[in-house]
């Protein structure tokens, strides 16, 4: 890894939060993702599993951690699972974690080598009443491909069908949600890289420049401050490719007199930041610029104010709907007409906003968390509203990223340029 080691009061935490929602007898298991192919003998960049490292840290595949709180023995009650160092494996791939190393990163106690599982696994499965399988539960997308996880589920219920089992993801998506104070010390690290980074762009970008130019930068600004990379394939469009959410082709010169859209974000110690940004190539906003901007700051601005705990994410979006509403009137993009018209199912305003304001941010970028109920202290979402104009082509979005508190929010971005005269000032 090349962050700094985490404190592992994160992962030790959020093992005693998911143990103290566990049924009474119940053992849960959890496992490393799968090493994807690309093409010959070659595999792509190993990427754990989302709640095996909320739980652990460890980023190594073929790993497992087991949560038996009630067993019998106390020092088998977390046990961290990991493949045993090959002299042979390591000269090709690199060194694997050693026991101390583990240890520190997960404050897990107990290593177990993966090859000497099944011995001790069987007898503890036997003792218990419950199973806990993990699953993808992701509402925004269903799997497509049979992971390591349901290939899991069906030996797992193949060699023990009389057990009851049970959804860990059930329990994990009310828990990621929240964040505690020591997972958002690591997500401002994160943020305070892409801060850095995005003030650096400031001074880098003008007319003539290539969006993947912009790209490498951005890479290269991670890296250095010691990122795993992005959070996700940074969109950088300029002039009429804004109004595509996720463009990511990056292969257009910026033009003097376009507006460029940026949402990027770094990846640090497993947490992710996700900000978007829309600035002048040239360094100046025109004034219809400066207009549409002003009014999609406004937004964000509103949207802030609303986003607390005890409201929904529905009533959320239906007041800046409203709001929004107000603003495309104003700057003349609706009629009072139109909204007087206007299809309750599909509402004027989606004509030029045509995607949600929030999400949730973690260890994933669209993280675990409740869609449905009232939002809570403690969850840390995205505020992005966008204004996207097909006859002028224009887009505009506007991103940081905010974490609810019992009284209000936090924006962990507020330090980020953000006014047309801020960022008109750096670009000098």
């Amino acid at each position: 890894m090349k962050y700094e080691l985490l404190n592992n009061q994160i992962f030790i935490n959020n093992r005693k939060r998911f143990i103290k929602e566990m049924q009474t007898n119940s053992i849960a298991i959890f496992g490393s993702n799968d090493e994807f192919p690309t093409n010959g003998d070659a595999i792509h960049r190993f990427k754990q599993n989302s709640n095996l490292y909320w739980l652990t840290g460890v980023e190594q595949e073929d790993s497992m951690v087991i949560l038996f709180p009630s067993n019998v023995d106390e020092k088998y009650r977390e046990v961290l699972v990991l493949v045993r160092p090959n002299e042979m494996k390591e000269k090709w791939d690199g060194k694997r974690l050693r026991t101390e190393e583990a240890q520190a990163i997960s404050g897990i106690k107990t290593i177990v080598w993966l090859d000497s599982l099944d011995g001790l696994l069987q007898p503890w499965i036997h003792l218990a009443d419950n199973i806990y399988l993990d699953s993808n539960e992701n509402d925004r997308k269903a799997p497509t491909v049979r992971s390591r996880d349901y290939r899991l589920i069906d030996e797992m219920k193949a060699a023990y069908p009389l057990h009851n089992f049970l959804r860990a993801a059930k329990i994990l998506k009310n828990l990621r949600g929240i964040k505690t104070k020591e997972e958002v010390v690591v997500m401002q690290k994160a943020i305070d890289i892409t801060e850095n980074t995005f003030r650096h762009l400031l001074k880098f970008i003008k007319p003539g420049v290539m969006e993947y130019e912009i790209e490498a930068e951005i890479m290269h600004q991670f890296l250095r401050q010691r990122a795993t990379g992005e959070a996700y394939g940074s969109i950088i469009a300029s002039g009429d490719n804004a109004r595509i959410l996720h463009y990511i082709n990056n292969n257009q010169q910026c033009k003097d007199g376009d507006l460029i859209l940026m949402d990027f974000g770094a990846s640090y110690g497993g947490y992710n930041a996700d900000l978007t940004r829309t600035i002048p190539v040239n360094g100046k906003f025109t004034k219809r610029q400066k207009e549409v901007y002003n009014a999609c700051l406004h937004l964000h601005n509103y949207a802030k104010t609303i986003l607390k705990p005890g409201i929904s994410v529905v009533d959320y979006t239906d007041k800046v709907g409203e709001e929004a509403t107000k603003q495309f009137i104003k700057i003349g993009l609706l009629k009072k007409e139109d909204v007087k018209n206007e299809d309750k199912e599909n509402r004027a305003y989606r004509k030029y906003l045509y995607h949600g304001i929030s999400h949730h941010l973690g260890i994933d970028v669209h993280d675990l968390g409740t869609r449905t109920s009232p939002l809570q202290a403690g969850m840390l979402l995205t505020i992005e509203p966008g204004i996207y104009i097909e006859e002028e082509k224009m887009g505009i979005r506007i991103e940081n990223n905010v974490w609810l508190t019992k009284t209000g929010s936090i924006d962990l971005m507020k330090n980020i340029p953000i006014t047309v005269e801020e960022i008109e000032k750096l670009m000098k």
